[in-house]
């Protein structure tokens, strides 16, 4: 009996510790967008920080975007800058602008070449709607068809 719960113990610890890998720079990048789109939605809804919001930009994080750089630091000049103090000083209106100075550190300085932008659609990231772009080799079939 002693043996076999001696056994669980260790197969347990074994996959917990398997589980705990630390996380990699993309994985923490794609987390912490998510969390700035969540807190940024909850800013919106809520009663309290719904008039310091409606100042904020719209804002759709996508890190395979070429231009979320220079979204993210206008997007945090803008929350380091709201008009009233009384906004400024809000927990949420705090949080966001921690998180969203986190992600653009990580992105410039942690991740610097890790990342893989995949399209530079500007107006996907304020509207949230990506529209495709086709390259020259495509472009080219489809004047000929």
């Amino acid at each position: 009996m002693k043996v076999g719960l001696a056994t669980l113990i260790v197969a347990v610890t074994y996959v917990w510790i398997a589980e705990s890998a630390p996380p990699t720079c993309y994985s923490r990048v794609l987390g912490l967008s998510k969390e700035i789109m969540d807190t940024l939605h909850k800013l919106h809804k809520h009663h309290r920080t719904k008039d310091c919001a409606e100042v904020l930009p719209k804002l759709f994080i996508d890190v395979h975007n070429s231009c979320v750089m220079p979204k993210l630091r206008d997007f945090l000049y803008v929350v380091e800058n709201l008009p009233t103090p009384q906004c400024r000083a809000r927990p949420r209106v705090t949080v966001l602008q921690r998180k969203v100075r986190n992600l653009y550190t990580i992105i410039n300085r942690v991740c610097y070449r890790d990342l893989v932008y995949f399209t530079d659609d500007c107006e996907a990231i304020e509207t949230g709607h990506s529209s495709p772009r086709y390259g020259e080799d495509r472009l080219q079939l489809l004047e000929e068809n």
